[in-house]
């Protein structure tokens, strides 16, 4: 599988397993904290509480057979609520957990965070009474509180070099706890505000947010992090969170932001806070609010500490702007090196063959998937480009979606209707669609920008968990201006994408397509217009047309436009007939030579653009080139070729050559 996918979902499937034998560890220890008073076991259990999700309900994907269920671990399988953390009760009606893992509900797939008791009881959170996103902690009620009422006492001047107990619930088997040393304090690193208990007792991901105690059983922390580096953990000192500001959400952080086209990153702070308490739902839509406001100005300084060398703009923009036209069915993105050149990815990509005469090839850019998908002749065009669903369900047939079930990949065939759907324009106004699935069972969601070819489509895709959907969107919308796409298919392909509107870049309407088939070609634009009838090659269905458009500049302005237009007789390899008339631009100083060798060959008219036929690459070919009439010294001209199988004498090649040329002028200089 490529690596973008199991990146995205890897964190689920280690938690998973992390936690299970977490679990079996947990057990094992809990006789081995022997010097807590067990008198105390009964309160601290029915005062500690497993933080849970409801699993999903429904599942919207399809699978290649059915789930082997049966196989998994009893607890697994028959349990209705996913494990993500501990909290505890501190009186008057109060819970206390991490504030990672009440997040971990914001915008999830599976249910809302609750409380789950060792009897198996589940009670909904009601408000939040108190939040901090640095020093991550919340407090909050219950919906309806538990009938024991049980509490746990607090200390909030806890000795050094005490006995400690990180106490956790295990996937509902029951509180297990650990026993350590609480070591050292240790300023946290920002700017040491305060300084966390560092402690030895071992701690997993189940124990987020459970209290760590001391030997008479009062709570001195909360459980929050694991040292990378050594084995050592880290609390919140509890006197923290009693000393916070009441009523108040605080979130204050220190993050940084990076697009995946570049290095650079925007690095900030956040300072925001919001009026407490508030129900659950309504938390989250002011947290996530602020968090996304945040975002956007990261977002924006990024890109505006960067505007000035951010492609088109620098001058490490320079060689991809005045390179030859690329054609190449497969996307590319641009992206800026280590050097400061903006180049195109080199991205390897995997073939799959569908069928009638459809493919898919995957490959990968950073974070993200790129795609090429081949329509199959059997599905309508108007079906494919208007059903999302269609286009995913034949990505899926290459098996890029798998659900690990037991030890088995399940092979998933479809992923139903997407649960969003929007539209894009980038900045060169080529229409995007953007739809987004959920993959419930991993809280995940597949998101995809599809950009429609006459083909079929070209998609930047990423897999993301719920709460990266706004700040994906950001980095996508801009993303997608820096993807490089050749548009290419049969003229038959050509005439069902050129019916809807809808579909055709700004661009488009300024080119007009002209053919009709046994008879002949036509291309116009504003900067060029030629034709050949089909005496000169045939003009047929099956011919394949490529338009190669690139970035370059205007007038000094940045566009993108067509720089070839290539037709081939056919899609046969073998068959190398075909018609190509490529633009050229006059390099600029500074550039390498081999820019400016190039272009005086070409502006020369020397070998090979001197109509004079030679073999290329086992196909007989012939150049000639053109300008606008009139103009003395050309900043821009185009080379037309035609190319044939065999080898067909120069009278033959350079009459060949005259006919396409009748016609052709070019409206530009």
């Amino acid at each position: 599988m490529h690596a973008w996918y199991p990146a995205a979902l890897r964190g689920i499937s280690r938690f998973g397993t992390a936690l299970v034998c977490a679990a079996l560890a947990l057990v094992a220890t809990t006789t081995r904290a022997a010097t807590l008073d067990a008198a105390l076991l009964p309160k601290i259990e029915a005062a500690t509480f497993e933080v849970v999700q409801a699993k999903p309900a429904n599942d919207p994907l399809s699978y290649e057979k059915p789930l082997p269920l049966d196989l998994l671990p009893y607890q697994e399988r028959t349990d209705k609520y996913h494990s993500i953390g501990t909290a505890f009760a501190i009186g008057n009606g109060r819970y206390v957990t991490a504030g990672h893992v009440l997040l971990a509900g914001l915008d999830s797939l599976w249910g809302p965070p609750a409380l789950r008791d060792g009897a198996g009881h589940v009670y909904p959170i009601a408000k939040v009474e108190k939040f901090a996103l640095r020093r991550d902690f919340v407090v909050f009620t219950l919906a309806t509180p538990p009938a024991s009422g049980a509490t746990l006492a607090l200390d909030p001047r806890p000795q050094p070099n005490t006995t400690v107990y990180a106490v956790g619930n295990a996937l509902g088997t029951g509180i297990v706890i650990r026993d350590g040393l609480y070591t050292s304090d240790t300023p946290e690193p920002q700017d040491g505000a305060w300084k966390w208990l560092r402690f030895s007792a071992a701690a997993s991901p189940g124990n987020s947010g459970g209290p760590l105690l001391d030997q008479q059983g009062k709570v001195v922390g909360v459980v929050l992090m694991k040292s990378a580096n050594e084995n050592l953990n880290y609390a919140l000192p509890i006197g923290e969170l009693l000393n916070a500001p009441a009523d108040t959400a605080r979130m204050s952080a220190r993050g940084s932001y990076q697009l995946d086209l570049f290095t650079a990153v925007s690095n900030g702070n956040l300072d925001a806070h919001f009026a407490l308490p508030l129900d659950l739902a309504a938390f989250y839509r002011e947290f996530g609010a602020r968090f996304s406001a945040y975002s956007e100005k990261q977002f924006q300084s990024l890109l505006a500490h960067e505007s000035a060398n951010l492609f088109p703009n620098g001058a490490g923009s320079r060689r991809l702007l005045y390179q030859q036209t690329i054609l190449n069915s497969f996307p590319s993105l641009i992206v800026r090196g280590s050097d400061g050149e903006w180049g195109l990815s080199n991205t390897g990509s995997q073939y799959f063959a569908l069928d009638h005469n459809g493919y898919v090839r995957i490959g990968e850019a950073g974070r993200n998937g790129l795609v090429h998908l081949r329509r199959p002749d059997d599905i309508p065009a108007a079906k494919f480009y208007a059903d999302a669903q269609t286009r995913m369900d034949l990505l899926a047939r290459t098996g890029l979606f798998q659900r690990m079930v037991a030890g088995q990949k399940i092979k998933i065939t479809s992923l139903g209707k997407p649960i969003r759907s929007a539209t894009h324009r980038d900045r060169w106004q080529r229409p995007w669609q953007i739809d987004a699935w959920a993959l419930p069972y991993a809280n995940r969601m597949v998101l995809a920008y599809t950009l429609p070819v006459p083909d079929g489509s070209v998609m930047l895709m990423r897999f993301l968990p719920p709460t990266e959907w706004h700040d994906s969107r950001l980095d996508l919308d801009e993303m997608s201006s820096f993807v490089y796409a050749t548009y290419a298919g049969t003229l038959a392909q050509w005439r069902e994408f050129l019916a809807d509107p809808a579909l055709l870049p700004a661009v488009m309407h300024d080119i007009h397509l002209d053919y009709t088939y046994g008879q002949r070609f036509g291309y116009r634009s504003p900067r060029l217009t030629f034709s050949y009838p089909s005496s000169l090659q045939t003009v047929a269905p099956d011919n394949l047309l490529w338009l190669g458009f690139r970035f370059f500049l205007d007038g000094g302005k940045p566009t993108w436009d067509a720089g070839i237009v290539n037709v081939w007789k056919n899609t046969a390899n073998d068959d190398q007939y075909e018609v190509n008339v490529q633009r050229h631009m006059a390099p600029p100083a500074g550039l390498d030579t081999n820019f400016d060798s190039l272009w005086r060959k070409i502006a020369a008219r020397e070998y090979p653009y001197n109509a004079v036929a030679n073999p290329q690459n086992g196909q007989m070919g012939i150049d000639g080139v053109a300008g606008a009439p009139g103009v003395a010294t050309p900043t821009v001209l185009y080379t037309a070729f035609y190319g044939a199988t065999g080898a067909p004498p120069q009278a033959e090649m350079k009459t060949k050559l005259d006919v396409l040329t009748k016609d052709l002028q070019v409206r530009e200089h």
